[in-house]
């Protein structure tokens, strides 16, 4: 009887066991831990800004570095463009009916030496009570002048990418940082963070005007690329090593089992032996 209790004391808490490392590796399969890593840069692939300027023009495009741009000359007349720019006409992806108008500019690369691009627009005149231009981020300004459609990937990059806009009479600062997220298939998507800050324009022109100056800069923020990931922290291997040392305990536990059961028969033969003898010398 004292065996019996000795091996289900063993036993019991082994199933128990097994039991409860199949069903932590099961529920670890199905919450996977997400992980950040961060990969340095000092230059970045050049990202394409597309602008949806309307009736708006573009005045002058420069590249600057170190955070410094010289003071305006001639605000609100036409200066120098010295960006790499594409013009594209593409139908609406949400509506396939609307024709849109993108102007796509090179954005900035050396993050090191803090390089910004600094744009100014300009609106002659508008019936809006607000005006403001519409742009959006895409990773790579590169892919867009390779690409032998590029109207489809433009209408790629609007269902795919977020839009924001900057509004007139002020410098909106864009300081942008990149995340790429790995999914589970393997394919790698690409966000874009932004940071902005916003000064006022303090228009000194002389003569009283109706028209409204737009200037934006674009920075990266820092030269960290985040990387997101889902990792699974079931391991097999261990789930497998645990279970064997599991088992092997079992085995042991039987082995002592069978032991001690041979051992308590001899210790009984012995016993009526020297009972018989016992009785024998009695008699």
């Amino acid at each position: 009887m004292e065996v019996h209790e000795d091996v289900s004391s063993v036993i019991l808490p082994a199933v128990f066991l097994v039991y409860q490392t199949i069903s932590d590796f099961r529920e670890k399969l199905k919450h996977p831990v997400m992980s950040v890593s961060y990969k340095e840069v000092s230059l970045y692939d050049a990202p394409g800004i597309a602008f949806y300027p309307g009736k708006a023009r573009l005045l002058s495009c420069k590249h600057h570095y170190y955070d410094h741009i010289p003071p305006l000359i001639n605000p609100g007349q036409p200066g120098d463009i010295e960006c790499t720019t594409q013009r594209i006409n593409y139908t609406d992806p949400f509506t396939n009916q609307t024709m849109k108008y993108a102007l796509v500019v090179q954005g900035p690369r050396d993050v090191k030496k803090k390089e910004l691009v600094f744009l100014q627009f300009h609106l002659n005149g508008t019936d809006q009570d607000f005006s403001a231009i519409d742009y959006l981020l895409f990773s790579s300004f590169q892919e867009f002048i390779n690409s032998p459609e590029k109207a489809e990937f433009m209408k790629d990059c609007e269902s795919s990418y977020s839009s924001w806009k900057f509004s007139g009479g002020f410098r909106t600062w864009v300081k942008m940082s990149l995340v790429k997220t790995k999914e589970e298939d393997g394919r790698e998507t690409v966000e874009f963070k932004q940071e902005t800050s916003v000064v006022n324009y303090i228009d000194q022109r002389t003569k009283p005007r109706s028209d409204q100056l737009f200037f934006v800069v674009f920075e990266w923020k820092d030269p960290f690329i985040q990387t997101v990931q889902d990792i699974i922290t079931a391991n097999p291997w261990n789930m497998i090593a645990l279970l064997c040392g599991i088992f092997l305990a079992l085995f042991k536990a039987a082995d002592f089992a069978k032991l001690s059961v041979k051992w308590m028969i001899k210790i009984r033969k012995r016993h009526l032996k020297r009972n018989r003898q016992v009785m024998n010398h009695i008699n």
